[in-house]
């Protein structure tokens, strides 16, 4: 995995000397993507500069350095990622007679774009990618993403300049960039505690999505932008043949099954150490299992755990570890070394970013880069096989009342309220005493108050939506910036054909995903120079998903059934039969304790008030609130206070 950057000067004003010196510039900021080595191209008379950092994965000889060039010298390349079939397309390519100097992926990639085009090519590439690829014969800059979005790139359009990289940082570094503030962003961040594509936080400044081709050309001195999307989850998830459906419970899981080894098997091919995270959760244990059914040495894993045993899934990660015979490493962290991540953030993610599993994710992945180079993930389960709560149990709450009169669920909701939420939390701490499951559950009382909301919703978009945001009308606390843009098309108007529960998997898939699940994964992981793989994004194993009915994916009030039955295979139920526990970190406690001066240094008064992003009063009311123990408003704080520690450290 690596870092890219660069841009196109249609003023075509700068030397080859300046032009290297400012793409290398760029580059210099993504040193962490690409500790290894570093190179630089660029063409004056086209205006093209582009630049690289290398974490060597794939033949870590010279004859991977990049930028590089086709055979034919028609192309010239800048690449992040890994295409795991290369080895296939290598001898497709040779059986027709093209030669490679080395044994890099990068050299392959270039190599099919010369022989059967950009296209065809990039429907032939199985893995996670970003690129951006000079063709020198039309003066042409193509940017690519891969399919499943696993790879950021991101794009600025500044008068007669066009810059890209990996992440803003390169793009922050180059004369031409503007910072102006993206204030319909700061609503989105709150909603959702992450900034969807193609928005970022700066206006004119974009993030490509997922399987989509930017072409920008040079023609009679314009600039001209082209979009085109060479794969699409909705065409897999709109295709309506009831036959493309496999409707025999045990052909689903030997097909599934066989995808995912499969899969598994590509993304352990690595010149370097490799390991695997290992949360105890289904989706990773799933991955571990297959990972040491293939291999003849113990699998490197990783855990980490908290002392609040309401965050902590290190007992269970260790229980799965040992029955597996990996070589298991945990680290218990303190608050302390949490609370040490926090001012590193705004660096790590260029652009505020409010998923507090965050945290503990950073910290995993600095615990596996101790020891390995590439680590393996479980992330895209849940999306893929309905793993998450609002799809089972927040869905089939929202059935059940949705059939009652609405004064039955105005009165439920009145109850649920009228016990602040540390108080429900600590009703169910008590009955955890007798109920072991219950101790398992994590804020509760927020849940019940997330709860109240969804029964009080007319249709399900309405209770998917709901489910999914943390801040629901943002109008209420950002100033000068409507929800206008909050709600896609996909959103408010669902397919028919589909279950409601398929839907809201699909809008998860195709955004929360990408834009905070891979984002958090990619950001965190290169931030300490380590590749993070996800056997399930294979897009093979995606597409598969979707031929697999609902019923056998959400099944008995659980999700992830089918691969719960495949994990059987390999793990004794009773280590996998645990409720769901998440990836967080207890934000709420620490910002009533050692957060507490740092917060208030964020959200005061006068400074809320002089920059006028948020309402201050507001603001002061939750926080008072916050403080008191009235109601446990962390996760809401938590978006503000990356957006202002973001703007400490950007302006």
């Amino acid at each position: 995995m690596c870092g890219i950057s660069g841009f196109i000067d249609n003023s075509k004003s700068l030397s080859d000397e300046s032009l290297h010196g400012l793409s290398r510039k760029m580059s210099d900021t993504l040193q962490n993507r690409g500790p290894n080595d570093s190179g630089s191209w660029v063409d004056a008379k086209s205006g093209i500069a582009m630049s690289h950092r290398r974490l060597a994965i794939l033949d870590v000889s010279s004859a991977g350095h990049q930028p590089m060039e086709s055979k034919s010298g028609r192309y010239v390349i800048v690449y992040n990622g890994e295409i795991y079939n290369y080895r296939i397309l290598r001898h497709e390519l040779e059986k027709i007679g093209y030669s490679f100097n080395g044994h890099s992926d990068t050299e392959v990639l270039l190599g099919a774009v010369e022989v059967w085009g950009l296209d065809e090519a990039l429907n032939k590439f199985t893995g996670m990618f970003a690129f951006a690829l000079w063709d020198k014969k039309y003066k042409q800059l193509h940017l690519a993403r891969d399919r499943i979005g696993e790879k950021l790139l991101y794009y600025g359009v500044f008068g007669e300049k066009i810059l890209f990289g990996s992440e803003l940082k390169a793009l922050e570094i180059h004369d031409s960039f503007i910072k102006n503030i993206n204030r319909n962003a700061i609503a989105l961040l709150l909603r959702y505690n992450y900034i969807p594509a193609p928005h970022s936080i700066y206006e004119n400044v974009y993030k490509i999505k997922p399987g989509t081709l930017i072409t920008i050309r040079t023609e009679k001195n314009k600039l001209t932008i082209n979009e085109s999307v060479y794969w699409s989850l909705k065409n897999i998830v709109t295709n309506e043949d009831v036959n493309n459906k496999i409707l025999i419970f045990d052909d689903a899981k030997s097909a599934l099954q066989k995808s995912l080894v499969d899969s598994v098997n590509n993304q352990m091919i690595a010149d370097v150490p490799l390991g695997a995270f290992l949360s105890g959760g289904i989706d990773s244990s799933l991955v571990v299992s297959i990972m040491q059914s293939l291999s003849t040495r113990p699998v490197k894993t990783f855990t980490i755990g908290f002392d609040e045993h309401e965050y902590n899934e290190a007992d269970d990660a260790k229980l799965i570890a040992n029955h597996l015979g990996t070589e298991h490493t945990e680290l218990y962290v303190s608050s302390s070394q949490a609370l040490d991540v926090i001012p590193k953030l705004p660096y790590i993610y260029d652009e505020p970013y409010a998923d507090s599993s965050q945290i503990p994710t950073y910290l995993v992945s600095k615990l596996a880069k101790s020891e390995v180079t590439v680590s393996l993930s479980g992330d895209g389960g849940d999306e893929l096989f309905g793993g998450y709560n609002r799809y089972h149990k927040g869905y089939d709450l929202w059935k059940r009342f949705s059939r009652m009169p609405s004064i039955a669920n105005n009165i439920t909701s009145f109850i649920i309220r009228s016990f602040t939420p540390d108080k429900w939390n600590t009703l169910f701490r008590y009955m955890g005493n007798f109920i072991s499951n219950e101790k398992r559950y994590k804020n509760i009382g927020d849940h019940l108050y997330k709860v109240a909301d969804i029964i009080s919703k007319n249709n399900p978009q309405d209770m998917y939506l709901s489910a999914a945001s943390f801040w629901n009308n943002t109008d209420n606390i950002v100033l000068n910036s409507p929800e206008s843009m909050i709600f896609s098309k996909e959103q408010v108007n669902w397919f028919k054909h589909l279950d409601d529960r398929e839907n809201m998997m699909y809008l998860d898939t195709i955004s929360y995903l990408p834009d905070d699940i891979l984002t958090k994964v990619d950001r965190s992981s290169m931030a300490v120079s380590l590749e993070a793989r996800t056997p399930f994004l294979d897009h093979r194993v995606v597409e598969l998903s979707w031929q697999i009915p609902i019923n056998m994916k959400i099944n008995d009030g659980k999700g992830k059934w089918i691969l719960r039955k495949i994990l059987e295979d390999y793990i004794p139920v009773e280590l996998i039969d645990r409720p769901k526990m998440g990836f967080g970190a207890p934000i709420g406690r620490w910002l009533r304790g050692p957060l507490k001066e740092w917060a208030e240094s964020l959200i005061n008064d006068v400074r809320l008030k002089q920059e006028g992003y948020f309402d201050p009063v507001l603001v002061a009311n939750m926080w008072e609130q916050h403080i008191n123990g009235s109601r446990n408003w962390g996760y809401h704080l938590w978006s503000i206070l990356m957006f202002q520690a973001w703007l400490d450290k950007k302006h």
